[in-house]
């Protein structure tokens, strides 16, 4: 870690949240551990989220960098926080939620707590949720210490729920977002680091989710972000099939919505085909094609049902 500057970057990537971004800043201002930074990469935003952060900018209580951008989608800003780091653990947190006030003191403690001859083999530390009434966020993790990766944890043990954590920076230098137009899920690039790091998961509540409006990376409407969605259930036919056993309706989703977004980018049966190199991913994808079809059929009524909406609202 003497190569970066702070132990932690707390990472931001925000569009129009000037309204929501004071809890952010009001969690970290209470964080009992202060080897930080605040990093906030402002992707395009038109509201009065430069002002706000200029007046922090002003005398700030920890180090803030804010940096901006045009509107190219959450993914973009994160390679951009990435790349400008400091911190050698990488703390991603939504303009949207707020971390309790032990969050990034818990999340040093743990991850010193991995035995040196191993950390190397660990990426993350990753804890859970609650929401704004402080109900639990999805499921906890098969033990108050499981180490394992994010693959095994959603398949096998059926872990569900948005969590809180860091990945290591180098690592995330390693496993960049593509860089395509549209929204691109995070699991993409979680499922491939889980291929050659390990995750330390921990019972131990870090972060609150607000959900009073959606977030950079919810509310989105499949139909426009085919690349980003075909990308995600293309690899998960690809390059996770021997989780296949453990969650099989789940992967003959992934197999339909494979067809149902490529349609929509016009990429044809023959060519879907052949993007399948497995004979079960194959399997998979002749048995869900249908459903896909229909899936992609109904996109396209409801967005004319929808456009007729707006041309006609009475």
């Amino acid at each position: 870690m003497s190569a970066y500057a702070y132990t932690f970057t707390v990472f931001t990537a925000t569009y129009n949240r000037a309204h929501t971004l004071d809890r952010v800043y009001r969690s970290l201002e209470a964080q009992t551990f202060r080897d930080f930074e605040w990093l906030v990469v402002d992707d395009g935003s038109t509201d009065e989220t430069s002002a706000l952060m200029e007046r922090w900018l002003r005398d700030p209580p920890f180090p803030i960098r804010y940096l901006r951008q045009p509107n190219a989608g959450k993914h973009s800003a994160m390679n951009r926080g990435v790349r400008e780091a400091r911190g050698a653990l990488f703390f991603q947190l939504d303009s949207d939620d707020a971390v309790v006030p032990t969050a990034l003191e818990r999340l040093h403690f743990h991850w010193q707590s991995i035995a040196p001859s191993e950390r190397a083999s660990f990426s993350a530390v990753s804890g859970l949720c609650r929401d704004d009434h402080g109900v639990l966020v999805g499921t906890a993790f098969p033990r108050a210490i499981t180490d394992s990766d994010s693959l095994e944890v959603t398949y096998r043990f059926k872990v569900t729920g948005d969590k809180c954590g860091f990945q290591r920076t180098d690592v995330l230098r390693e496993f960049p977002f593509p860089d395509v137009t549209g929204f691109v899920p995070e699991g993409v690039i979680w499922a491939r680091i889980a291929r050659r790091y390990r995750t330390r998961y921990v019972n131990e509540v870090l972060l609150i989710n607000y959900r009073d409006e959606p977030s950079l990376s919810r509310g989105w409407r499949p139909i426009r972000s085919p690349v980003g969605l075909r990308m995600m259930h293309r690899a998960i036919l690809t390059e996770q099939l021997d989780y296949l056993r453990y969650a099989p309706v789940a992967f003959l989703r992934s197999a339909a919505h494979f067809s149902r977004f490529s349609f929509h980018l016009g990429v044809g049966v023959a060519a879907q085909y052949r993007e399948m190199p497995s004979a079960r991913g194959r399997l998979l994808w002749a048995l869900a094609l249908p459903l896909g079809w229909l899936a992609y059929l109904w996109d396209l009524l409801r967005t004319t049902y929808a456009a007729r909406v707006r041309v006609n609202p009475s």
